[in-house]
């Protein structure tokens, strides 16, 4: 019996916890990151998070996971690219090495946060029992993670799994990638909160139209939606048929037995996944499209520590 320490890195919190075998949580820490402090300020609020749960700790620390949003190399354990943090080629695993000193000799594991996410929801979530599964966030950005043959998939340079930045719409919105028409421009929460902000100015009706428009959000809209707006459904509708798109192809090429949809946006529910399972069942092979199921993430409010620590558990199952 052991704990893992899992530390979701965001731009605004870390949210650490100590994690069993089976991913239930004894215990939490909370720091705000204050990013404008820089790099050494924030790891010693990791650090203070680690002190905090090892000393509620009944059992021994067998390893660290950390997930963080943005472009990671996991063997270097560096956050290569990370627009949250305003970080760029921070060597993370060697920096809180020495800040935590030579007592610290388990391992540490730093991964994207899709990557984390879908080995925790493959462990211990909505995936159990999958060895082909996708995970894909819908929120400010559209990302992914996947697990094929039960392990976690990185690529060459790993760059596997940015489902956000495929590209459907040749001609369509600027990407912050520089491309145009990709999924992120498309069915993210800010391309939603952009489509209701249009469809209201071009006169469209929705209980919507009693809001700001030029300040209307993706939670509002997936709000109205689940109230019946039929402007709101219709929003969430074509979004999750942009998603589905990109799916298609996905289903296709690596014939997964589960996608998992996590992020702000799913909390639409069927409204947004029932979208996605049509266009799936419509542009993928048949075969194919009947093998997969289209869920909901199954982690909730704790799912990043969890996800982060699955990365350390993962890594000792095999």
């Amino acid at each position: 019996m052991g704990y893992v320490i899992g530390v979701d890195l965001g731009g605004t919190k870390i949210a650490a916890a100590l994690v069993a075998r089976d991913g239930t949580i004894a215990a939490q820490a909370r720091r705000s990151t204050h990013v404008e402090e820089g790099v050494d300020a924030v790891i010693e609020r990791i650090v203070d998070c680690i002190h905090e749960l090892e000393a509620q700790a009944s059992h021994p620390i067998v390893g660290l996971g950390i997930g963080a949003a943005g472009m990671t190399d996991s063997k270097r354990g560096v956050i290569v690219m990370a627009s949250n943090l305003k970080w760029q080629d921070v060597p993370l695993r060697d920096l809180l090495a020495a800040r935590l000193g030579r007592s610290w000799t388990q391992p540490i594991q730093v991964d994207k946060d899709t990557n984390a996410a879908v080995l925790g929801e493959m462990l211990y979530g909505a995936g159990r029992g999958a060895k082909h599964l996708l995970y894909v966030t819908v929120g400010t950005g559209v990302g992914g993670g996947m697990v094929l043959g039960g392990r976690l998939y990185h690529g060459a340079t790993e760059g596997a799994s940015d489902i956000g930045h495929l590209v459907l719409e040749p001609e369509g919105p600027v990407c912050g990638c520089g491309k145009r028409g990709c999924v992120e421009t498309l069915a993210s929460g800010p391309a939603i909160a952009r489509q209701a902000q249009k469809a209201l100015s071009d006169g469209r009706s929705s209980t919507l139209s009693t809001l700001d428009i030029e300040t209307i959000t993706a939670v509002e809209v997936v709000r109205a939606a689940r109230e019946g707006d039929p402007l709101a459904r219709d929003i969430l509708s074509t979004a999750g048929q942009y998603l589905g798109i990109a799916l298609a192809y996905y289903v296709d090429i690596n014939n997964p037995e589960c996608i998992i949809i996590g992020g702000g946006v799913s909390a639409a529910g069927d409204l947004l996944l029932e979208p996605v399972r049509q266009m799936i069942a419509v542009r993928a092979l048949p075969n194919n499209a009947q093998a997969v199921r289209v869920i909901l993430a199954g982690l909730g409010a704790s799912s990043g520590e969890i996800g982060a620590a699955a990365l350390v558990w993962h890594q000792l199952q095999h």
